[in-house]
């Protein structure tokens, strides 16, 4: 079992590789400019690598790059041992990031959120207080309360 410091030390190797060969070595045309290595993990024992990856495009340009990778996971599994030079090359295996869809999500629900204080500072704008606008006392007050009961 190795340590998670160099778990991490090879999940971070295994990203750049997989990403400079993207760019660079693989001539696929599914793969473009337009698929991006978000993160990869390594699991303890250094035998299996997920890769995580997002697409800028539709849903038919996601479904082109995941075939696309997998086509070339044997192409970027040796380029990796190539780099890292440890006893067993890691699998890979690829995983589209739910980032961007996470993100997207979020965004609506901070539109509809905006939206809705907005309707609320529409409704509240003419409205007046339900008792006085001060409903504390004050030192003050108290001296005229006390010269009625005399």
């Amino acid at each position: 079992m190795a340590d998670n410091a160099r778990a991490k030390r090879l999940a971070d190797l295994i990203q750049q590789v997989v990403a400079q060969k993207l760019q660079r070595g693989i001539k696929d045309p599914r793969l473009g400019s337009h698929v991006t290595i978000t993160d990869t993990r390594v699991t303890g024992d250094l035998r299996e690598a997920t890769v995580f990856y997002t697409v800028y495009g539709d849903d038919e340009e996601r479904a082109a790059a995941a075939a696309g990778l997998e086509s070339a996971k044997g192409v970027l599994r040796s380029e990796v041992g190539r780099a890292a030079g440890v006893k067993f090359t890691p699998t890979l295996a690829f995983v589209a990031d739910a980032l961007p869809d996470n993100a997207r999500t979020i965004d609506d629900l901070l539109d509809k959120a905006r939206a809705a204080d907005e309707k609320v500072r529409e409704v509240s704008a003419g409205a007046g207080y339900a008792g006085e606008a001060d409903p504390y006392k004050k030192p003050g007050d108290e001296d005229e309360t006390d010269d009625s009961t005399e």
